[in-house]
């Protein structure tokens, strides 16, 4: 399969730079797929898992949450809110924030906060299910 350029960059980080042989990324609209020649696009990324295919069966995931794909005659590119190799989420830590979360849903004192508990939770269950047992 035909090779391209991908780097994939968060605020904290520049997680991955490479040849890549195909990357699946978790669109606003819905999950697709970039192979080498892809027709140029930009949309917006949703919480998910990113999955990077190399040479030789090489397969790196990556849980993003937000920010923006671009896909152009230079390669592809993702701008994410926040990046995380799955390998190296703490799953009893996230199960914790979980639970934290949902305490801070039942504890808030305004709607606001409700609201910021109830996101910050989504998100969390989000990278629960990426991570998956």
């Amino acid at each position: 399969m035909a090779a391209f350029h991908f780097e994939l960059v968060s605020p904290e980080k520049h997680l991955f730079s490479g040849e890549v042989e195909s990357v699946v990324a978790p669109g606003a609209d819905g999950q697709f797929t970039v192979l080498k020649d892809h027709a140029p696009v930009m949309t917006t990324l949703k919480a998910g898992v990113v999955t990077v295919s190399g040479g030789e069966g090489k397969v790196e995931k990556l849980f993003v949450r937000g920010g923006f794909a671009d896909v152009n005659a230079s390669g592809f590119t993702i701008l994410a809110e926040q990046a995380i190799p799955l390998a190296e989420i703490d799953v009893a830590k996230v199960d914790a924030d979980i639970r934290n979360a949902r305490e801070d849903i039942a504890d808030a004192k305004s709607d606001e906060a409700r609201l910021a508990a109830s996101d910050k939770l989504a998100q969390l269950q989000e990278l629960r299910a990426a991570i998956g047992g």
